[in-house]
């Protein structure tokens, strides 16, 4: 492993983003939030019931089992990592990283530089494992769904990929 981030956020609206935000957010400006046939966020009826990410440019928004906070660990390897064995659902697909800083930031807030990793600039295939868990502290003991630590791992690609089910978890979870 190359390096870490642990991350624990709140997760508004049962979603968070791991993302090269400021290449994201120059798509954006530039007009695929308007494009009338994208998705907000990349949430297609697949993307929810299957997939459980969500992708747009330089971004990929990661669907949570509840509205709470979250605990997210973002490791950067050098080749795929081993699955994690523990993981219920796990899911890979492409991340474009045009800047060199992969974030993982909560939907309804702005990237802190504390929650990013500075990675070589370029393509990146990311899995994404959903690993049942305690809850975080501070959590809400009444907020339904179940809790996980969504575990991303990224790793430098050379071909693009496609968006592939690795182990499907339970639906609806």
């Amino acid at each position: 492993m190359i390096a870490v981030k642990h991350v624990v956020l709140v997760a508004d609206h049962e979603q968070f983003s791991v993302q090269d935000a400021d290449a994201h957010d120059r798509v954006m400006r530039a007009g695929a939030a308007v494009d009338s046939e994208r998705p907000p966020g990349g949430w297609t009826a697949d993307a929810v019931h299957v997939h459980r990410i969500g992708l747009e440019p330089h971004s990929i928004s990661v669907g949570t089992a509840r509205a709470d906070l979250v605990e997210t660990v973002l490791a950067v390897h050098a080749r795929p990592p081993h699955l994690a064995v523990e993981a219920e659902h796990v899911v890979e697909a492409d991340l474009d990283v045009l800047t060199g800083v992969v974030s993982i930031v909560g939907c309804a807030e702005l990237p802190r530089p504390e929650d990013a990793l500075t990675v070589t600039p370029g393509r990146y295939r990311a899995r994404v494992s959903y690993v049942p868990s305690a809850p975080p502290a501070g959590s809400y003991p009444d907020a339904p769904g179940d809790h996980f630590s969504y575990r991303i791992d990224i790793w430098p690609a050379t071909a693009p990929g496609a968006l592939t089910v690795v182990r499907q978890g339970p639906s609806p979870w």
